[in-house]
């Protein structure tokens, strides 16, 4: 069991920590946008083990976060598409190319440690990515907007380029350090009409990915932390403060059956707790919503969300997985996404939730 006993306090302080090394950061975003303008997306599993800036060695905040169950996401979703096409807009109007890692992930070690979300079939899952990413190739073409398929092996955290005909692979973890020219060589050849700009904003995060995949093998990390031991149902949006390994189920609001995945992500943790993998006394719905404009209608707007949000997961747990209810407390707030900050608009310990429930 690895969930603290002061579980709030624990997120909190884990939030005001990263905000710090977000801002602290600022300038090494600055230069690397400045070498590097692409940019990136990446679409993934609510499995809080996939934190791409950790695998890739990246700066915080290069990388835009999507999640959603088993990384299924689908361009036809209202809220989905609009948030893809303002992002693509945004790129496009400052000159920018768009990457998308459209991801899915597994265990090499073991299928139980894999893909809840698509009860742990690798193939299904890979499967789904090839077609979300076929799908974006229909709406945005060949060009500007450029998304590969990329799996994510969680016992060493190394990244698997699919190649742009569907066949040739490469995992990362087969690939020592290498020359710049044999990267290029390696990635040209997995992605044939990538432009030259993309290829080369691309190769720092391989190149960062294989230097992550020599640390953990140095140092044999054991096996059960890349097991599942999540105690936090994150909801919204604006969680990629919180990628501590075996943390959070992190749900994002884009799934227009949003109640469906919220109920996976509460059964998910309820096994947790059945299996004795978490402390059933540190459990945390978790709720936010994203903000840039502190003070005007977007941080109003993002706070009415947050509550809405937080009413409407309990709702469905409280319905669906009704035994979790006595395990949890509520932390719902709102992320400024110029610093990462969160600001707590309600707090209910385990204390106060059981007086609440009881009143």
């Amino acid at each position: 069991m690895n969930n603290p006993s002061n579980a709030i306090d624990f997120l909190l302080d884990l939030n005001a920590r990263h905000a710090q090394a977000f801002m602290d950061l600022a300038s090494e975003r600055r230069r690397y946008r400045g070498e590097h303008p692409t940019e990136i997306a990446a679409l993934k599993c609510m499995d809080g083990r996939l934190h791409l800036p950790v695998i890739t060695q990246t700066a915080l905040g290069i990388i835009q976060p999507f999640r959603n169950l088993g990384g299924k996401f689908d361009l036809g979703w209202p809220f989905f598409q609009v948030m893809i096409n303002q992002w693509v807009e945004y790129s496009i109007s400052r000159g920018r190319h768009c990457l998308v890692f459209v991801t899915y992930h597994y265990a090499r070690g073991d299928t139980h440690r894999g893909c809840r979300g698509f009860s742990y079939d690798a193939d299904a899952a890979r499967a789904a990515a090839t077609k979300l990413k076929d799908q974006f190739t229909r709406v945005y073409g060949k060009g500007a907007v450029v998304p590969i398929v990329c799996g994510i092996e969680t016992d060493l955290d190394a990244l698997v380029l699919h190649g742009e005909d569907d066949r040739s692979v490469v995992d990362l973890a087969k690939i020592r350090q290498t020359s710049q020219i044999e990267l290029e060589e390696m990635l040209y050849s997995l992605y044939p009409s990538m432009s030259e700009r993309i290829v080369h904003d691309l190769i720092p995060l391989v190149r960062g990915n294989i230097r992550h995949i020599a640390e953990i093998r140095a140092s044999n990390r054991p096996v059960e932390e890349s097991e599942h031991k999540e105690w936090v149902i994150g909801v919204g949006r604006g969680f990629d403060w919180l990628h501590l390994i075996n943390t959070a189920f992190i749900v994002g609001p884009f799934d227009p059956n949003l109640s469906v995945a919220i109920e996976t992500a509460a059964k998910l943790l309820k096994g947790n707790i059945d299996e004795g993998r978490v402390d059933p006394n540190g459990i945390v719905l978790m709720t936010s919503a994203a903000f840039r404009d502190e003070g005007g209608p977007e941080y109003h707007l993002a706070k009415e969300k947050a509550m809405f949000l937080s009413k409407f997961s309990f709702e469905i747990i409280k319905e669906k997985v009704p035994d979790l209810v006595p395990h949890l407390q509520i932390l719902t707030g709102a992320t400024d996404l110029d610093t990462r900050k969160f600001e707590v608009i309600e707090r209910l310990d385990s204390a106060q939730f059981k007086q609440i429930k009881s009143a």
